[in-house]
């Protein structure tokens, strides 16, 4: 009979952000859920083509893509954390009506109620710069990327032994040679 160990995180991973506080994700998703989710922000990041200069894209476009992150973000993140990252309230005659995940789940609820009321964005606002670092963290952790827990596998190799026995002899060399840099030659 084989058997084999594995490891399954079952503790939340968090992702501080220093005065703004922390956000909690979710220990483990499915891949399926992941990759769903990842390919809707390739294809929003696949809008921008080869352009690397912000101010030259359609402010639409951005928005579409950053909101593709911060949905991406938001599905694996813990309910309590999602809920601080994205928040769209609808608001009617100065009251607040209710509150969404989702823009175009709050944009709909407006809609049915018509008159004056309106979606604010009341989101946990980061730098772009943090966005596109929560994106990469993220895709490490649930993607398979390097910050995988390990555990000891029967199927590893073990170092080797060094060969032969270490010798008593002293070194060729009678004088200390510096390596603090290369020659100006």
């Amino acid at each position: 009979m084989a058997s084999r160990d594995f490891a399954v995180r079952t503790e939340n991973h968090v992702a501080n952000l220093t005065g703004l506080g922390e956000l909690h994700f979710v220990p483990e998703v499915f891949g399926d859920e992941f990759l769903d989710g990842y390919h809707r922000v390739q294809e929003a990041q696949r809008a921008i083509g080869g352009e690397e200069d912000l101010t030259k894209m359609d402010p639409a476009t951005l928005r579409q893509i950053y909101g593709s992150m911060r949905e991406f973000l938001g599905s694996l993140m813990t309910p309590e954390s999602a809920e601080r990252w994205l928040r769209f309230e609808v608001i009617k005659a100065g009251k607040l009506v209710d509150h969404y995940r989702s823009r175009r789940d709050a944009e709909a609820r407006a809609e049915e109620l018509g008159g004056t009321a309106r979606v604010e964005d009341k989101s946990m606002r980061v730098p772009d710069r943090v966005l596109l670092e929560l994106l990469e963290w993220t895709t490490e952790l649930y993607g398979g990327g390097n910050d995988r827990p390990t555990t000891p596998s029967s199927g590893s190799s073990r170092a080797s032994k060094r060969a032969g026995t270490p010798g008593k002899a002293s070194s060729r060399s009678k004088v200390s040679t510096r390596t603090a840099g290369r020659s100006a030659r």
